[in-house]
């Protein structure tokens, strides 16, 4: 634990409330061996990944801690616990991996921190249904490998997999990257068991189902209605091939145009990603060359060499006038798309052959399999990163909303637009849908002091954000809400967010399940 945090924890946390202290030797009693109000466990169990909080971190703060953690080990523990935190009008918050960004395990009202890991049970496949029953604590990767041993996929491949839960994917409506053909984790869900704000244990029936789907209810709502114990989820077998391709394109529109044809065409790329030219710049070094490149023109050769090496070398000095930086990364055009298709061998083929020909039809660059394999090599990375920034005295964020084809890049230009006075800005285009895709943008930026850079920060937020709701996107696509975005949910929700109220009095009558996030 570092100084600052030795500091909080022995002058800084405030102690325990009247009901913390009358329910503690309860659920002593309830959960034996399980409960602590340590402080080390206090701040453990503070915060999540939300960069915000990290920045209070560096300063010694801890907001708001909870007052006392639990580790229930069965549904029925779970369960005793909510009826005694109802009876002691004690806040509820649920606690995964804790890989959130967006403050959705915070206990902004104290009450306990519920850690779920130990619900983590999984049952044999069922081949015959291709079906698993998984606790919601089960950690993603150990998940994964499981299912490989029995020669199946779920298909989730979030950059969190080794640091998230089933639980809280189901809580966030999670997405991983391989979504284009397995789905987001609501796709792949027949039916959850969770434990209400009321204490009871409910099982939704299994999907396909008539009536009201309550598992669409439970499914993002991020413990405000209930804690996730279980889930019974579609899986895949093993893919037989995979087939890569990169290609570059002329410029983001082209891009965005290959990937909606891509998608009308029936076609179904586990993975698409499209980096607009700054991220380009990035995700391009190092990259294999190709066999079938061609001598390039000085003004071509500015463009995929000179600047980009230029950026990279400036972008560490200049983190305090992002504006100008942004503007300088204007120069660039051209935009590298990724696309990985997986499955029976001869299909996997012949739908990268027919993506690769619409590719072509809108004047791509073919780049060949080594951009797709280098980033499946290091698609995880990014969740690892975050501490060296840190070090450096900055901040980094990213921002993921999902808009139909008709404004995905008036948002892109909208978001780009507002947030360059406060951050780098770099953006990429995933999860695909008929309908539409989801932009994902990543913010880097300084400001001097802690608190000069908390001020950017929420005003990089606030700007964003507003833009891109305003351009005709979503709030969120796949982080969830949390604390961060709550305002701007029920902002765009309108008269529908006193029907999310009465859900939650429902669901939640004493409201202690997760107070403060999603507006709640």
């Amino acid at each position: 634990m570092s100084a600052s945090l030795k500091s909080v924890a022995a002058d800084a946390l405030p102690p325990l409330s009247a009901a913390a202290r009358a329910a503690q030797a309860e659920l002593e009693r309830l959960l034996p061996g399980a409960v602590s109000a340590r402080a080390s466990d206090r701040i453990a169990y503070a915060r999540d990944m939300w960069p915000l909080a990290l920045m209070w971190i560096r300063q010694g703060r801890i907001p708001t801690p909870p007052e006392l953690v639990v580790w229930p080990k069965t549904e029925g523990q779970l369960q005793a616990v909510v009826r005694l935190a109802r009876e002691r009008a004690l806040p509820l918050v649920p606690y995964g991996a804790g890989s959130g960004v967006c403050g959705g395990t915070w206990a902004v009202k104290g009450g306990v921190s519920v850690d779920l890991k130990f619900l983590d049970a999984l049952e044999p496949v069922d081949r015959a249904a291709r079906t698993v029953d998984v606790g919601a604590g089960m950690l993603g990767e150990p998940l994964e490998r499981r299912l490989d041993a029995q020669g199946y996929t779920l298909g989730h491949f979030p950059s969190s997999i080794y640091m998230s839960t089933v639980g809280g994917w189901l809580a966030a409506r999670s997405a991983g990257q391989l979504s284009g053909r397995y789905g987001k984790i609501e796709d792949m869900t027949l039916s959850v068991r969770a434990v209400l704000g009321t204490g009871e244990l409910v099982e939704t029936p299994e999907r396909p189902a008539s009536g009201v789907d309550l598992a669409s209810l439970l499914i993002g709502s991020e413990g405000t209605l209930g804690f996730f114990t279980r889930a019974r989820l579609r899986v895949h077998p093993r893919p037989e091939a995979r087939a890569f391709r990169g290609a570059e394109l002329p410029s983001v529109q082209a891009g965005l145009e290959a990937i909606r044809q891509i998608f009308r065409a029936g076609l179904r790329p586990a993975v698409v990603r499209l980096y607009d030219p700054f991220d380009t710049t990035f995700v391009g070094k190092g990259t294999p060359r190709t066999h079938r490149a061609t001598p390039p023109s000085f003004q071509g050769a500015w463009e995929r060499a000179v600047v980009p090496a230029l950026l990279r070398a400036v972008a560490p000095r200049t983190l305090g006038r992002p504006g100008l930086f942004n503007a300088a990364a204007a120069v660039l055009h051209k935009s590298r798309l990724i696309l990985m298709f997986e499955g029976e061998a001869q299909r996997a083929a012949a739908e990268e052959e027919a993506a690769r020909d619409i590719c072509r039809s809108l004047g791509a660059k073919d780049l060949g399999e080594a951009p797709g394999q280098q980033w499946l090599a290091k698609r995880y990375d990014v969740s690892f990163r975050m501490s060296k920034i840190v070090e450096a005295n900055a901040f980094a964020d990213t921002m993921e909303v999902a808009a139909p084809w008709e404004k995905v890049h008036e948002v892109y230009e909208r978001v780009h637009q507002a947030a360059s006075p406060h951050a780098f800005v770099l953006c990429h285009f995933s999860h695909a849908y008929l309908e539409g895709c989801s932009l994902y943008f990543s913010f880097v930026g300084s400001g001097g002091s802690e608190a000069e850079m908390a001020d950017r920060y929420d005003a990089l937020w606030r700007s964003a954000l507003s833009a891109a709701v305003a351009a005709g996107a979503n709030v969120s696509h796949h982080h969830g809400v949390g604390l961060l975005k709550a305002k701007a949910l029920l902002g765009s929700l309108g008269e529908g967010s006193a029907a999310l109220r009465s859900l939650k009095q429902a669901f939640d009558p004493d409201g202690i399940m997760n107070p403060g996030k999603l507006g709640l």
